[in-house]
């Protein structure tokens, strides 16, 4: 587990195996479906997290920005989530990782292929296709890119339904078609319903389907409350307020021999406006230098350099930045384990040839290129724990 005692010193510039690693392969967001489907008996899943116990119905319910340290700073707010954290990770009271980068697509894949960015290979926001040298947003699909190609596992949802597991998912109607859920949270049956209190209904009426259930819902509001206006916020504080209300009540509805696990995508860090915490890539000649494309996000950048000029801009950025990001070069990134034990060769090309994740509270923004990312309050993406730790709290009926 992620400690902040790793990152109390401060190397000159950070030393890339100095960035605390997530979870993979014990406790991961990638571990936690595997290990359910290894609990009902389907075939080549692993029990890789081994704090959990076994149960005949599974629940995920994936609250988008709800980080570890968050929930543990809003006692007041989440009195029912509270009351969870001690169930946590099978009763140790622990969190889980969420994987590098902590952004949305990346974890979602990773939930639901159950395996790392560097297999699934959706290792960011945005990333470089290597067959057309565009930066495809993997959270909106843009510039349309043929799903499977960019995506080809089965989903563990997939692999359930074959093995005669009740599989469903419990969503906005907004994300039934997406390339996002096609590649990432497909198989068995979608079920679209508009409100919270709704999805939480129909979720409990499909745990009860079959003798083997595997049910996944999802709640995406409370993340957009963060980037919009904060993690302290008023507004967030209510989405807070409100998403425990909907844990509260799925809990009171399983059907007998259920389990219940809540969990999210990543956490959230605010980051204040001015030049010291936002530095501005479009308006910094030296970050531009021997750059052909600017990708991921503010707190963790995949940066495409031009044909001979990796090694300078590696340099370049490891001055600049290097006492705030692990800057490190694509093999070093590899080799350091950032997006899991293993890169498929279709993934390799689509990392930056450089990489550069926050260690402090701040943002490489691009003013211009990015105008709506660079004006969010909330951010997140690198490896710190209020990114990384995410909970896996546990109701049992």
């Amino acid at each position: 587990m992620i400690q902040p005692a790793t990152w109390d010193s401060h190397p000159e510039p950070l030393a890339v195996d100095s960035a605390p690693l997530p979870e993979y392969g014990s406790g991961s967001l990638a571990d936690l479906l595997p290990t359910l489907a290894a609990g009902m008996a389907v075939p080549g899943m692993t029990a890789a997290i081994g704090e959990l116990s076994p149960a005949d119905r599974n629940c995920v319910f994936l609250i988008d920005g709800l980080g570890w340290e968050q929930l543990r700073a809003h006692p007041e707010d989440a009195p029912f989530m509270t009351s969870m954290l001690s169930s946590s990770r099978g009763g140790t009271g622990r969190p889980i990782t969420a994987g590098y980068p902590a952004t949305t697509a990346t974890s979602l894949a990773s939930v639901g292929t159950g395996l790392p960015p560097g297999a699934h290979g959706l290792p960011g926001y945005t990333v470089r296709n290597p067959e057309t040298d565009e930066l495809m947003n993997q959270l909106r699909w843009n510039p349309w890119t043929p799903p499977r190609a960019w995506q080809p596992y089965p989903t563990v949802f997939e692999l359930a339904h074959r093995a005669g597991v009740h599989a469903a998912q419990v969503s906005s109607p907004t994300f039934e078609n997406t390339p996002l859920t096609r590649v990432a949270l497909s198989g068995g049956t979608f079920l679209g319903r508009l409100t919270g209190e709704e999805r939480m209904d129909l979720a409990a009426e499909q745990l009860a389907k079959g003798d083997r259930s595997l049910v996944y819902t999802y709640y995406a509001e409370l993340d957009g409350a963060g980037h919009r206006f904060g993690v302290d916020s008023d507004t967030w504080r209510g989405q807070l307020m409100y998403v425990d209300r909907l844990v509260q009540r799925l809990a009171e509805q399983l059907p007998p021999r259920t389990a219940l696990y809540v969990t999210a995508d990543h956490g959230m860090i605010d980051v204040l406006f001015d030049e010291e915490h936002r530095i501005d890539f479009d308006e910094d000649w030296e970050l531009r230098a021997g750059v052909a494309l600017l990708g991921g996000e503010g707190r963790a950048r995949h940066v495409y350099a031009v044909p001979g000029a990796a090694n300078d801009v590696l340099t370049c950025w490891r001055e600049v930045l290097g006492e705030q990001f692990w800057v490190a070069s694509r093999e070093e990134a590899i080799a350091a384990g950032w997006f899991g034990p293993r890169i498929d060769e279709r993934v390799y090309l689509r990392l930056g040839d450089v990489i550069a994740a926050a260690r402090d509270d701040v943002l490489i923004i691009a003013s211009e290129r990015e105008p709506k990312e660079s004006v969010m309050v909330g951010n997140h993406g690198s490896m710190t724990p209020a990114e990384q730790l995410v909970p896996l709290l546990e109701v049992r009926s």
